[in-house]
Protein backbone atom coordinates (compact mmCIF):
# COMPACT_ATOMS: atom_id res chain seq x y z
CA UNK A 1 0.00 0.00 0.00
CA UNK A 2 2.34 2.84 0.74
CA UNK A 3 4.84 1.19 -2.07
CA UNK A 4 1.84 2.13 -4.05
CA UNK A 5 1.78 6.07 -2.98
CA UNK A 6 4.50 6.35 -2.80
CA UNK A 7 5.08 5.81 -6.50
CA UNK A 8 2.07 7.99 -7.57
CA UNK A 9 3.68 10.93 -5.53
CA UNK A 10 6.69 10.82 -6.78
CA UNK A 11 5.00 10.32 -10.35
CA UNK A 12 2.88 13.16 -9.32
CA UNK A 13 5.44 15.71 -8.55
CA UNK A 14 8.05 14.36 -11.82
CA UNK A 15 5.09 15.33 -14.20
CA UNK A 16 4.20 18.65 -12.19
CA UNK A 17 8.44 19.24 -12.32
CA UNK A 18 8.10 19.25 -16.26
CA UNK A 19 5.26 22.02 -16.34
CA UNK A 20 7.80 24.51 -18.09
CA UNK A 21 4.98 27.01 -18.60
CA UNK A 22 3.40 27.64 -14.89
CA UNK A 23 4.30 30.40 -13.22
CA UNK A 24 1.87 30.13 -10.32
CA UNK A 25 -0.67 27.10 -9.54
CA UNK A 26 -2.44 26.64 -6.39
CA UNK A 27 -5.92 25.51 -5.15
CA UNK A 28 -7.81 25.51 -1.51
CA UNK A 29 -9.67 23.39 -0.49
CA UNK A 30 -13.43 24.41 0.57
CA UNK A 31 -14.26 23.13 4.15
CA UNK A 32 -16.95 20.31 4.26
CA UNK A 33 -17.79 21.19 0.59
CA UNK A 34 -20.00 24.37 0.99
CA UNK A 35 -18.12 27.86 -0.01
CA UNK A 36 -18.88 30.21 2.81
CA UNK A 37 -19.18 34.22 1.32
CA UNK A 38 -16.98 34.93 3.99
CA UNK A 39 -14.25 32.23 3.10
CA UNK A 40 -12.16 34.52 0.49
CA UNK A 41 -9.39 32.49 -1.18
CA UNK A 42 -6.11 34.45 -1.05
CA UNK A 43 -3.34 33.89 -3.45
CA UNK A 44 0.36 35.29 -3.40
CA UNK A 45 2.46 35.48 -6.03
CA UNK A 46 5.61 36.91 -6.71
CA UNK A 47 5.84 38.21 -10.50
CA UNK A 48 9.33 39.03 -11.75
CA UNK A 49 8.37 38.97 -15.35
CA UNK A 50 6.69 42.32 -17.05
CA UNK A 51 7.83 41.73 -20.41
CA UNK A 52 6.21 38.21 -21.35
CA UNK A 53 2.47 37.90 -21.82
CA UNK A 54 0.93 35.63 -19.27
CA UNK A 55 -2.81 33.46 -19.49
CA UNK A 56 -4.10 33.82 -16.05
CA UNK A 57 -6.93 30.98 -15.30
CA UNK A 58 -9.45 30.56 -12.67
CA UNK A 59 -9.63 26.50 -11.17
CA UNK A 60 -12.85 25.20 -10.09
CA UNK A 61 -13.39 21.11 -8.53
CA UNK A 62 -17.31 20.70 -7.99
CA UNK A 63 -19.23 17.54 -7.43
CA UNK A 64 -21.58 16.38 -9.78
CA UNK A 65 -24.81 17.25 -7.59
CA UNK A 66 -24.07 20.90 -8.01
CA UNK A 67 -27.24 22.54 -8.31
CA UNK A 68 -26.23 25.28 -11.10
CA UNK A 69 -24.74 25.14 -14.46
CA UNK A 70 -22.08 28.01 -13.46
CA UNK A 71 -20.53 29.95 -10.31
CA UNK A 72 -20.14 33.95 -10.11
CA UNK A 73 -17.14 34.91 -8.23
CA UNK A 74 -15.84 38.37 -7.57
CA UNK A 75 -11.86 37.89 -8.64
CA UNK A 76 -9.63 40.49 -6.48
CA UNK A 77 -5.94 41.92 -7.42
CA UNK A 78 -4.22 43.51 -5.32
CA UNK A 79 -0.72 45.10 -7.53
CA UNK A 80 2.49 45.50 -5.61
CA UNK A 81 1.85 49.01 -4.85
CA UNK A 82 -1.17 48.75 -3.56
CA UNK A 83 -3.60 49.94 -6.06
CA UNK A 84 -6.67 47.34 -6.12
CA UNK A 85 -9.01 46.27 -9.07
CA UNK A 86 -11.98 43.87 -8.43
CA UNK A 87 -13.71 41.78 -11.11
CA UNK A 88 -17.08 40.23 -11.58
CA UNK A 89 -16.65 36.82 -13.28
CA UNK A 90 -19.31 34.40 -14.30
CA UNK A 91 -17.94 30.47 -15.19
CA UNK A 92 -19.85 28.11 -16.61
CA UNK A 93 -19.14 24.59 -15.63
CA UNK A 94 -22.12 23.10 -17.75
CA UNK A 95 -24.04 23.45 -20.87
CA UNK A 96 -26.86 21.42 -22.56
CA UNK A 97 -24.54 18.27 -22.71
CA UNK A 98 -23.60 18.35 -19.29
CA UNK A 99 -20.86 18.96 -17.09
CA UNK A 100 -17.78 20.86 -18.76
CA UNK A 101 -14.14 19.68 -17.93
CA UNK A 102 -12.28 17.02 -16.99
CA UNK A 103 -14.52 14.47 -15.19
CA UNK A 104 -13.62 11.19 -12.63
CA UNK A 105 -16.70 9.55 -10.99
CA UNK A 106 -18.70 12.13 -9.61
CA UNK A 107 -16.14 14.80 -9.35
CA UNK A 108 -15.47 17.79 -12.18
CA UNK A 109 -12.18 20.01 -13.19
CA UNK A 110 -12.09 23.02 -14.77
CA UNK A 111 -9.90 25.54 -15.53
CA UNK A 112 -10.89 28.44 -17.67
CA UNK A 113 -9.43 31.00 -18.70
CA UNK A 114 -9.55 34.31 -17.19
CA UNK A 115 -7.17 36.74 -19.12
CA UNK A 116 -5.63 35.86 -21.97
CA UNK A 117 -2.36 37.47 -22.88
CA UNK A 118 -1.96 39.62 -20.01
CA UNK A 119 0.89 41.61 -18.85
CA UNK A 120 1.69 42.39 -15.83
CA UNK A 121 2.50 45.97 -15.15
CA UNK A 122 5.40 46.00 -12.35
CA UNK A 123 7.06 42.81 -10.82
CA UNK A 124 6.45 42.39 -7.24
CA UNK A 125 4.01 40.54 -4.88
CA UNK A 126 0.82 40.47 -6.39
CA UNK A 127 -2.25 39.44 -4.06
CA UNK A 128 -5.19 37.70 -5.70
CA UNK A 129 -8.57 37.08 -4.27
CA UNK A 130 -11.42 34.69 -4.79
CA UNK A 131 -15.07 34.92 -3.67
CA UNK A 132 -18.05 33.14 -4.44
CA UNK A 133 -20.78 35.56 -5.37
CA UNK A 134 -23.74 33.36 -5.79
CA UNK A 135 -26.89 34.23 -4.34
CA UNK A 136 -27.17 30.77 -2.33
CA UNK A 137 -24.42 30.98 1.05
CA UNK A 138 -22.70 28.60 1.74
CA UNK A 139 -22.97 27.47 -1.60
CA UNK A 140 -22.70 23.44 -1.71
CA UNK A 141 -20.48 20.89 -3.28
CA UNK A 142 -17.84 23.35 -4.71
CA UNK A 143 -14.77 21.36 -3.84
CA UNK A 144 -11.82 23.57 -4.31
CA UNK A 145 -11.25 26.70 -6.04
CA UNK A 146 -7.98 28.50 -7.03
CA UNK A 147 -5.54 29.97 -9.95
CA UNK A 148 -3.08 29.48 -12.20
CA UNK A 149 -1.27 31.78 -14.09
CA UNK A 150 1.29 30.23 -17.11
CA UNK A 151 3.73 31.96 -19.66
CA UNK A 152 0.94 32.44 -22.90
CA UNK A 153 2.31 30.19 -25.74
Amino acid sequence: MYKISFTLLALALALSACDKNRIFDKNTEIPDMAWDKNNILKFDVDITDTVSPDNIYINVRNASQYQFSNLFLFFMTQLPDGRASRDTVELTLADEKGWLGDGAGDIWDNRILFKKNFRFPMSGKYTFELEQAMRLNPLPLIIDAGIRIEKAK
